[in-house]
């Protein structure tokens, strides 16, 4: 069988290498993919990001099975495409896609369905929404209302830096919002305090499958310090999603989501991803959903999936997850992210990366912003690489990962220290 996964990040490299390995697989294509893809020689880099033109090559083809990474073409209407052509692909439709492409759509959904969330209010005009500001008070949190790769989320502890997030996000736009229809909007909401957790499941539009649990770090800097990121680093499984905080967050998060989609005539098929925050009293409330696999999270929970992949991926697109029982590694595993220097709002771009060490059963690095130019590897996005290794705890995973990514060396590069802290204490 012929495999696409449309992305070029980390995530479509763990996904491209956990497909690939299925001996049911002929041939993985990443399209674009990026320098990792390059370099593996069971992928093939696929040098087309336009909607129609991908359908066209994947029927030429005869692609098998598709499986959609980033939110981009999700939010573009890719699956609603390939499927209008009789092609199989994993994901959600433009519709469902917009638990994540719209934070004011996912609010309204939440509190329509009595999801657990965080007490809100949605603005486009900014005296309204500097007026909330300052009747609620800080700290608060301030969204934008579209796509921003992960960084469009700012957590105020002071009014002054809330109101400076509402100016920018209704008017700057420096995080690069991709903005829904009506134009920019923002969402305003209390300030939850806990752990955070990220809860993944599969879904076919009925029937629902929880990945292993994980949990990443936000922020740029040790401590969790400094702005919040795409993602800096994750590990799996997460201490703090006990059995009875995983009981809840099905019972309470994700099957009321798949029925009320499903109620709301949006049925949900493909990857649903909800950050959740779970209070000192174990229950969790919902931070935001996404409508695919974490990044980096799915570096270290695809290195625990014994599972075979494509077995998973058809049953899925088949409406059978109801027939599927995963199977995962009983060894921890967890992913340092090295950034590009001035990662997020700057990232340097077309430094020469060296040291990558070659990959072995516990130590593979992920590729996310990396381009293959002859026969260098170079940065060319913010988020470089994921170095991801499995032991038999977290905190000799951490020890292994530490280990490889001081081998790897570009200029301006950045990392932190101390990935996995709250579970190695």
């Amino acid at each position: 069988m012929k495999i696409l996964v449309i992305g070029g990040g980390g995530r479509e490299h763990a996904l491209a290498w956990k497909l690939a390995q299925s001996p049911k697989v002929q041939q993985v294509y990443v399209a674009p993919g990026n320098g990792g893809t390059a370099l593996a020689s069971n992928l093939q880099n696929v040098p087309i990001t336009d909607v129609a033109a991908l359908r066209d090559w994947a029927l030429a083809e005869k692609i098998g099975l598709t499986v959609v990474g980033p939110e981009q073409p999700l939010a573009a209407g890719v699956v609603d495409d390939f499927r209008a052509h009789g092609l199989r692909i994993f994901g959600p439709t433009k519709a469902a896609a917009q638990l994540e492409s719209s934070k004011a759509f996912s609010k309204a959904f939440m509190k329509r369905h009595g999801i657990p969330t965080a007490e809100y209010e949605a603005f486009t005009d900014a005296a309204a929404a500097h007026a909330y500001v300052e009747a609620k008070g800080a700290p608060i949190v301030v969204k934008a209302d579209g796509l921003a790769a992960g960084k469009g989320v700012v957590v105020a502890a002071t009014k002054d830096e809330a109101h400076a997030a509402i100016d920018d996000m209704l008017g700057g736009n420096s995080l690069g919002v991709t903005h829904n229809d009506g134009g920019a909007r923002v969402v305003i909401e209390e300030f939850l305090q806990g752990e955070e957790a990220s809860f993944i499941v599969m879904c076919d539009g009925k029937n629902v499958v929880a990945m292993a649990t994980s949990q990443d770090h936000k922020r740029l800097k040790d401590g969790d310090e400094g702005p919040n990121t795409g993602g800096m680093g994750a590990y799996s499984p997460a201490p703090v999603v006990t059995p009875d905080v995983h009981a809840r967050a099905m019972r309470d998060v994700i099957l009321p989501t798949v029925r009320g989609m499903d109620k709301d005539g949006i049925p949900f098929t493909g990857f649903l991803y909800a950050g959740l925050m779970i209070g000192a009293d174990g229950k969790p409330k919902t931070l935001e959903f996404n409508t695919r696999m974490g990044d980096p999270e799915t570096q270290p929970i695809m290195m625990r999936l014994k599972s075979d992949l494509v077995d998973v991926m058809m049953a899925a697109t088949s409406g059978k997850l109801d027939e599927v029982e995963l199977q995962w590694d009983r060894r921890a595993a967890l992913g340092v992210v090295i950034a590009a220097g001035g990662y997020p709002l700057n990232p340097k771009k077309g430094d020469v990366i060296t040291g990558l060490p070659k990959p072995t059963d516990d130590v593979v690095v992920f590729h996310g912003g990396t381009a293959e130019q002859g026969d260098k590897t170079l940065t060319s996005g913010g988020r470089v690489l994921c170095v991801t290794a499995l032991a038999d705890s977290v905190k000799q995973a951490q020890s292994k990962a530490y280990d490889a990514a001081r081998s790897i060396h570009f200029d301006g590069m950045q990392y932190r220290r101390d990935i996995g802290h709250r579970a190695v204490k």
